[in-house]
């Protein structure tokens, strides 16, 4: 076992994070050639068997449907009547309504998987060691990263489109099952070796369609790829809690405060609900003093159109949709624009990710430690309960990251001394904002500086874990000490952590 420079206890054979995001990386692998027009099939059965499908292969999938998805089930169902054995499966993301594949890892029909977040029960059996290869969880940038570099190879791409026409070309603005940006399938698209589209929806012709026709192989019409209902969840709704309120109210404040409120900014917030309720504070400052903003970027909602509409915001710049409102937004504003998981977060996209170009980030928090390391990916018994998503592109990329969440959570303190898992390391994390007080990083001297005289209750981290603790008392935590079923794995490539069982 080697060592990465957070201490983490690396697997021999991978890259460990050392924080320098090397240039040595791969470079990107030749885009497959263009083929002729695809082949339009009935049924997914057609499509194995048009494919000569093996077992071994990887199949990869994209998540916009979100907890509404139901392609992931149907191709994975059909494996397992093939009779298929030792398939590494990467969806972007894996959630509860997944729930099917998990007799799947038990009779060894899916072996490996590859993600940038999971919850639900696929990642409860992955957590219980019932997968035979370690899941490997990216970030969305790394994503890209991966599947352009052929780090990710993959076999067959199985695309959910909600309107897809007669040359192949498809798009996700409209039709029964509309999502919105589907720039998360945009490397499987490009790179993987056979490009399946399954839709719901057929029309003649598209007039501007987002996906290339050219790069499709098979297209296949079924009943429904997805509720699109299911695109809102729990995670993606603004926060209504007096203490989540407080805290938005104080990251507004130390966002203003550290000068990122002017005439041309760019920001992002999370999924979280404190994240999202972080933008009506910012959206009420900003039509106090006339601010226009830039852009705002990311997973789009409805807060963010309806600043659009207004006039607060010149673009958006969407890579994935959190309600419907954003997705019918998408479907008829030209400054809604929809951009791909490379250009969003790939840390080899040149010139740059868009992640590099924001002036402030706003996210949450499962676990902080001392050092600024947080852990969005496991609980504080070690089990997957999320994954980066795009947490550690935006942090690393943003001038300022802030991180919002509450002192205390479920009686346990969210910060500590070393965080369970290393999500994004504390060299991206600038401020940390709870509702008992602020820490910001002591590498942040200009930040510290600049907030000093500002009113807002300014204390080290450690004090702040102090303030846990007499709340809560200091906690036994548990220690993972059994062999390993994730590698977390940084946006360059490198593994800065790993999930174990409980026990060998």
């Amino acid at each position: 076992m080697n060592r990465n420079s957070l201490g983490r206890e690396i697997p021999d054979g991978f890259y460990p994070y050392d924080g320098s995001e090397p240039a040595q990386a791969r470079r990107p692998i030749a885009m497959k050639a263009t083929p002729k027009a695809p082949i339009f099939l009935h049924t997914i059965s057609d499509v194995f068997d048009a494919l000569d499908v093996k077992d071994g292969m990887t199949f990869s999938f994209h998540h916009h449907l979100r907890e509404g998805d139901k392609v992931l089930n149907l191709v994975m169902a059909q494996a397992a009547v093939y009779g298929l054995k030792d398939l590494t499966i990467a969806p972007s993301s894996i959630f509860p309504c997944h729930q099917p594949l998990v007799p799947l890892l038990d009779s060894g029909v899916v072996t490996g998987i590859v993600t940038n977040y999971m919850n639900g029960p696929v990642a409860d059996a992955v957590t219980a060691g019932k997968l035979q290869k370690p899941a490997v969880m990216d970030t969305h940038g790394g994503r890209a990263r991966a599947i352009e570099s052929g780090d990710l190879p993959i076999d067959v791409a199985f695309l959910a489109v909600p309107r897809v026409d007669a040359f192949g070309n498809g798009t996700g603005r409209f039709g029964k099952s509309a999502c919105g940006s589907l720039g998360y399938l945009d490397p499987d698209l490009h790179y993987a070796k056979k490009v399946v589209f399954v839709t719901d929806e057929r029309v003649d012709e598209l007039i501007k369609p987002d996906l290339d026709g050219r790069y499709v192989d098979y297209v296949v019409t079924i009943d429904s790829i997805g509720d699109r209902a299911g695109i809102v969840s729990g995670t993606t709704r603004i926060t209504k809690e007096p203490v989540g309120l407080k805290i938005a109210r104080d990251a507004a404040a130390v966002i203003d405060g550290v000068g990122l409120l002017k005439a041309g900014f760019s920001m992002q917030t999370g999924a979280g609900g404190t994240s999202l309720a972080v933008v009506a504070d910012i959206r009420k400052l900003m039509i106090e003093r006339g601010i226009r903003a830039r852009f705002a970027s990311g997973g789009i909602t409805a807060q963010y159109v309806e600043m659009l509409e207004a006039g607060l915001v010149g673009a958006l710049k969407d890579v994935q949709d959190f309600d419907l409102d954003a997705v019918e937004s998408l479907s008829r504003n030209p400054k809604h624009e929809a951009i791909t998981a490379s250009q969003y977060g790939n840390p080899r996209y040149r010139p740059a990710p868009l992640v590099d170009d924001l002036d402030f980030v706003v996210l949450g928090a499962t676990e902080i430690d001392l050092d600024f390391n947080v852990n969005v990916t496991t609980d504080s018994e070690g089990k997957i309960i999320g994954g980066s998503g795009g947490h550690a592109d935006t942090a690393h990329g943003a001038k300022v990251c802030v991180v919002v969440t509450n002192l205390v959570k479920a009686r346990l303190p969210i910060i500590m001394e070393k965080v369970t898992t290393v999500t994004t390391p504390g060299s991206d994390i600038d401020v940390l904002v709870t509702e008992r007080g602020i820490a910001v990083h002591p590498r942040r001297t200009d930040l510290f500086d600049r907030l000093r005289g500002s009113g807002l209750h300014i204390l080290p981290i450690r004090e702040l874990m102090d303030l846990a603790h007499a709340i809560t008392g200091i906690p036994v935590r548990p220690t993972q000490t059994g062999r390993i079923v994730a590698l977390i794995r940084y946006r360059d490539g490198s593994i800065i952590d790993v999930v174990r069982t409980k026990r060998p």
